[in-house]
């Protein structure tokens, strides 16, 4: 008996062993560096009114004989589009990690303002559209879970926010306000600092010692607020004419609130020597997104 227990008490610690040393073993492959890019096409997930495009409302409005005979609001989000980007990865454990990834994005065209009529010219009611585009680039830390690998596949759930570092909002408007006249201009508006949420769920799946390949759906919100705009471009009938737009109508400067101090035509005589002050406007970039990539592990 007394051999027997023995030998039994040497398997069991032999046992234990064995499992703490798969279990290090495990631990040490999986934790340190890794470094992965990848792209993404995200969808449209929640549509708001946009705003307002140089004081006109987001409609989609059309006359027949002067007379209008339809209406109604043009809605969208910015979120839906191509994303490329790239980051690193320090995992502290099998089922734990942290991420910090810069992608750049480039949303889809959406029209945000359209006005169509079969009598242009009567000072009016005229042809425009204006549609929008955003890019930007952000910073994205998030936590990820891993949840245990199994034949090559290890799923995992992030949750993080993402900050935009730079970026802007570009509207394209092109105009007919009398026959045989084209208005097209550009303005680029720069946002004001803001954050946003993001969570996915994904796996990577091996395809190499230190290679793998990975797929996720992401799900990001944010809203921006314009902080300023600028008039880029503005020609009339193919002919560059923004040296003769002043600065009123060149620039604007974006506020929460509007009173007998503000240089706008609703309370004061507008000074052109200066920019034009308007009331903040706010698009929002929410989109649910497939990513697939590569990942290198140190």
């Amino acid at each position: 008996m007394t051999i027997f227990n023995r030998m039994k008490k040497n398997l069991i610690l032999l046992g234990f062993m064995v499992c703490t040393m798969t279990m290090v073993g495990q631990t040490q492959k999986n934790e340190g560096w890794s470094f992965y890019v990848g792209g993404s096409y995200f969808s449209q997930v929640v549509a708001t009114e946009f705003p307002a495009v140089g004081g006109r409302a987001a409609l989609d409005q059309v006359y027949v004989g002067g007379i209008l005979v339809s209406k109604k609001s043009i809605t969208g989000s910015f979120g839906e589009g191509f994303r490329y980007g790239g980051g690193a990865e320090y995992r502290f454990s099998n089922y734990f990690g942290l991420q910090m990834s810069v992608n750049y994005f480039k949303s889809n065209s959406k029209t945000m303002v359209q006005t169509s009529t079969d009598l242009p010219g009567d000072g009016v009611i005229y042809n425009l559209k204006a549609d929008g585009q955003l890019r930007a680039l952000d910073l994205a830390p998030v936590v990820v879970f891993y949840l245990g690998e199994a034949k090559g596949f290890n799923p995992y759930a992030k949750v993080g926010v993402i900050v935009p570092v730079n970026g802007y909002l570009e509207i394209k408007t092109t105009a007919n306000p009398f026959p045989g006249m084209n208005v097209a201009f550009t303005d680029k508006i720069n946002p004001n600092p803001t954050a946003g949420f993001v969570t996915a769920l994904g796996t990577t799946y091996k395809i190499g010692k230190n290679i793998a390949v990975y797929a996720e759906l992401e799900y990001r919100n944010f809203t921006i607020e314009g902080k300023d705009k600028e008039t880029t471009a503005y020609t009339v009938n193919g002919i560059d004419m923004l040296s003769t737009r002043t600065a009123a109508q060149r620039y604007s400067n974006y506020t929460d609130h509007l009173d007998g101090s503000s240089n706008n035509s609703e309370f004061n005589v507008v000074d052109p020597t200066k920019p034009k002050d308007e009331l903040s406007s706010y698009v929002g970039i929410s989109g649910l997104g497939l990513t697939l990539g590569l990942k290198y592990n140190l």
